[in-house]
């Protein structure tokens, strides 16, 4: 089976290189999505290996993604593993994620920080608490970190849904659809380097908690 990664990325300058020289160490093709970024963020990856797609525009996370879905799935990759680009994620346990995800044939494995819960504030902590619980009540899955961006996914899997949002609300749609399609769900715990991420991430506490719950809503 053939895997790449797949990082989005948007004014992650400073924080960007260090995370794709790691994962590189894995031997794995590497793609980074610039998604219409103003500082720099390119700049980060000269002379590195990485195949650098560009929007010229900030369109959001869940449309960097599915750039990068369509150029994985063009090239032919079976699964795509995808990590943030604020450091937040650990590039050593890619290995890992990858060994559990295709032993078990999950459609989509995330890497699951709920053993840090504690440590994230405000909305961010309650949402997830409450995520895990109406997650496994409406799919049977014991998704125990429903917002982490480190995850695994099988290219069939992609290739049998459309996708339609643009912003951190696409991993809901992932997961919601993922099950309605008849694919597995499995968590792997994986501790985050940084368990709440604010100091480094786009993330914006109730505007994208509020819609992640109504895409949640949607696809019950």
């Amino acid at each position: 089976m053939a895997d790449c990664i797949l990082i989005p990325a948007y004014n992650a300058a400073h924080t960007l290189g260090p995370v794709v020289k790691e994962c590189l160490l894995h031997g794995l093709p590497l793609v980074v999505v610039d998604d219409g970024s103003r500082d720099g963020t390119a700049a980060a990856l000269e002379g590195l290996a990485v195949t650098v797609l560009r929007h010229e525009q900030n369109l959001g996370k869940g449309a960097a993604l599915r750039t990068g879905f369509d150029w994985a799935l063009s090239h032919g990759y079976t699964g795509i593993i995808t990590l943030d680009a604020d450091g937040q994620h650990e590039p050593t346990a890619i290995p890992q994620l990858v060994a559990a995800a295709e032993s078990g044939q999950f459609g989509i494995l995330l890497a699951s920080r709920q053993s840090q819960f504690e440590q994230m504030a405000g909305l961010r902590k309650h949402w997830n608490r409450f995520g895990v619980w109406c997650m496994r009540k409406r799919t049977g899955f014991e998704i125990s970190d429903s917002q982490s961006g480190f995850r695994y996914y099988r290219a069939d899997l992609l290739r049998a849904i459309q996708l339609e949002k643009d912003g951190y609300d696409l991993e809901m749609e992932l997961l919601m659809k993922c099950w309605r399609a008849g694919f597995t769900i499995g968590c792997l715990p994986v501790p985050a380097r940084v368990a709440d991420g604010r100091a480094t991430s786009h993330y914006r506490a109730v505007r994208d908690t509020w819609h992640i719950c109504m895409t949640f809503l949607r696809y019950m």
